[in-house]
Order: C-alpha cells, then structure tokens, then sequence
C-alpha cells in the first residue's frame, strides 16, 4: 500500500511575532507598548503575505495541499483580531486616565 498520499501533520504555531513571554519583558522597558502593538502589526502583516501567496498558489494550481489556505485564511483572520482588541484595550485605557479626577 502506497502511503504517500498522506501528508504529515505539522505542528500549529502560535500568531506570528507574538511572543508573550518576550512581551512581559518588553513591558519592563521604556516602550513596551510601542512594542507590543508594533509586533501585533508585524503579525497581520506577515499573516497577510502568506494568506496572499496560499491564494496564488491555489488559483494557478500549484497547491499541494488544499487545506493550507482556509488555515492560513484563520491565521490572518485572528492576528487582525487580536490587533483590533489591542487597539481596543489601549483606547479604553486612554479613556480611564483621561477621566480620572485630582
């Protein structure tokens, strides 16, 4: 029996550039915030690549595997998500020190 039809199963990554022990240590530096949402861009935007290079390999035929783009298409779909929650966080913080009274 020919088993090369079965592709081997690939260990799941966690969102490109986030690293959240490398994230704790940057919170202790002077532009710690600077440098979470700088990586959590970087992430959407590495995502984003490779979710356009699964699509072009689909379209011309050259995919070997059909499921990459779907989990690829998730990839970007969260690392968006969570870029948008950091936004979201860091408005709300703004929001609270503003309205803090002396």
């Amino acid at each position: 029996m020919n088993e090369s039809f079965i592709t081997p199963i690939i260990p799941v990554n966690s969102t490109p550039g986030w690293n959240p022990a490398s994230a704790v240590e940057k919170a202790e530096g002077d532009s710690h915030f600077k440098g979470i949402f700088q990586s959590a861009i970087k992430g959407v935007a590495e995502s984003e690549q490779e979710l356009a290079g699964q699509e072009y390999l689909l379209a011309t035929g050259q995919i070997e595997d059909a499921h990459a783009v779907p989990i690829a298409a998730a990839k970007a779909q969260l690392s968006i998500d969570l870029l948008v929650q950091l936004r979201n966080k860091a408005l709300e913080s703004y929001n609270e020190i503003i309205n803090i009274n002396i």
